[in-house]
């Protein structure tokens, strides 16, 4: 089939008929019209229609022995011209949703791509569930395929094993069908709005193998549900909710009534070693990283142009202290930009064969921009002020007082209607539902920030440096 269409992406979701329940009540009909869904998934199609711009293809795409023309996002590095191919394509989606959707399809298809790669990896536990996860790929990426995942336990109780919490997802027992799912998992962005969701372990101290498990299904398997928070896309207004209404993932509880997952999409069905070895051997952090790091250079990118348009549109370079504040998120930008050019400059081939992003560059990365990113919204606070609450909105430009607002909220350079509109598209990125949830996603990215700092303490090589005093204190 080769690479997708935006029309096809949303034609495909729309037949699902994924059992999706919001505000109470499951959604019934093409779930591209709600509300909730139709701004994002108009901007997931955009993402597809990409990959058919002549003058993108051959950055957005490449030719498999296999599948033929492929999107980039399923392409197994083998050179470092690999990996910036990789990164150019998923930088050129990025700026189409402007780095605020953290799980458009190149991230799973990354994580693909990794399992597929490792997928010797699986042997340990059978041979087939390696030959299930090769098959899978190359179902997943000759279709063109859009997928979730979910792997987090519900915050039952801390204190007490994740894995252990009584309501968790586990694999009550083994069929000649298949294996057989019970519980629920937290929490599936992109929910419904998806052709498949893939499940796999996070990393854990319990060996219990009914916590051991992976596989691969339709969003709309019988016994799958999904249970979508309040939606943030409240106004089909890009004037309004210029963000919010464009890019909301929808974040959802997933449970499993006794989910059958056939034999064939089973990629792990008990073994902890074979789960273990998944974090640590297949470097799955490095490729993941990779994409998110060259995603959040485009989401810096963004912000810094909205903190210079607010400054222009109210005229405050002169100030020292504004000055001080963009400077910081220049810095920022410059490091991220810094930490990926790093980590591409000293990949290597892993035992896979597949060029691998130097992991020190990255794990400074993921541990950064969660402290950064607070940051920056509390800069565009403090120099927008009360700017950030004069919003009204597109309909009261519309209404008996246009002149009176457009005249009392004017700039220095716009008239009220474009100023508010530039100081609405702040709100929205900081302190609206969408921005909130924006800040409180990338504080938890890749997890616990305390944890985060413990696994580069564990991973960072640090050999040059102890050698350096060594050889100083030896007198070399």
């Amino acid at each position: 089939m080769g690479i997708s269409t935006g029309e096809q992406y949303l034609n495909r979701i729309n037949q699902l008929k994924t059992n999706l329940l919001l505000d109470g009540s499951r959604i019934t009909g093409n779930i591209s019209d709600h509300l909730a869904f139709k701004g994002v998934m108009a901007s997931q199609a955009k993402l597809y229609d990409l990959q058919h711009q002549p003058d993108l293809k051959s950055t957005m795409t490449f030719i498999s022995g296999k599948s033929g023309i492929t999107g980039t996002s399923f392409l197994e590095p083998k050179t470092k011209e690999d990996l910036e191919k990789r990164r150019l394509m998923i930088q050129e989606w990025a700026k189409s949703h402007l780095g605020m959707m953290g799980r458009s399809p190149d991230y799973m298809n990354t994580i693909l791509m990794v399992l597929n790669a490792s997928a010797e990896l699986f042997t340990a536990e059978d041979e087939k569930c390696a030959e299930n996860i090769r098959n899978y790929y190359e179902y997943v990426s000759k279709n063109d395929l859009y997928l979730t995942h979910v792997f987090v336990s519900p915050q039952k109780d801390r204190s007490k094993m994740a894995d252990g919490a009584g309501v968790a997802a586990r694999m009550v027992k083994k069929t000649a069908d298949g294996i057989v799912i019970n519980g629920s998992r937290i929490l599936a962005t992109q929910a419904g709005m998806t052709d498949e969701i893939l499940v796999y372990p996070v990393p854990s101290n319990t060996d219990d193998e009914a916590f051991s498990y992976a596989f691969a299904i339709p969003c709309d398997t019988q016994g799958l549900t999904f249970i979508g928070r309040e939606s943030f896309a409240y106004k089909d207004s890009p004037y309004d909710h210029p963000l919010g209404c464009q890019f909301d993932e929808m974040d959802a509880i997933v449970l499993f009534d006794n989910v059958l997952v056939p034999w064939d999409r089973v990629f792990l069905h008990g073994s902890p070693i074979v789960k273990n070895l998944l974090y640590s051997q297949s470097h799955i952090f490095e490729h993941t990283a990779h994409q998110v790091v060259s995603k959040n250079v485009i989401k810096t990118t963004f912000i810094l142009g909205v903190i210079q348009s607010i400054i222009d549109s109210i005229n405050i370079s002169e100030y020292q202290h504004i000055r001080e504040k963009f400077s910081e998120v220049a810095i920022a930008l410059e490091a991220m930009k810094s930490f990926l050019v790093q980590s591409e400059h000293n990949a290597k081939i892993n035992q896979w064969g597949t060029m691998t992003p130097d992991p020190n560059p990255l794990l400074a990365a993921v541990n950064y921009y969660p402290r950064i990113y607070p940051r920056f919204i509390e800069i565009i606070q403090l120099i927008s002020a009360s700017g950030l609450v004069a919003i009204p909105s597109e309909e009261d430009f519309g209404g008996d007082m246009k002149e009176v607002l457009s005249d009392h909220l004017q700039s220095a350079n716009q008239d009220g209607y474009e100023r508010v509109k530039l100081f609405r598209l702040a709100w929205d990125l900081s302190m609206s539902a969408f921005g909130s949830r924006q800040k409180l996603y990338e504080r938890f990215f890749f997890g616990d920030p305390v944890r985060l700092a413990d696994q580069l303490y564990g991973r960072y090589d640090r050999g040059d440096s102890v050698e350096m005093v060594k050889g100083f204190l030896a007198g070399k």
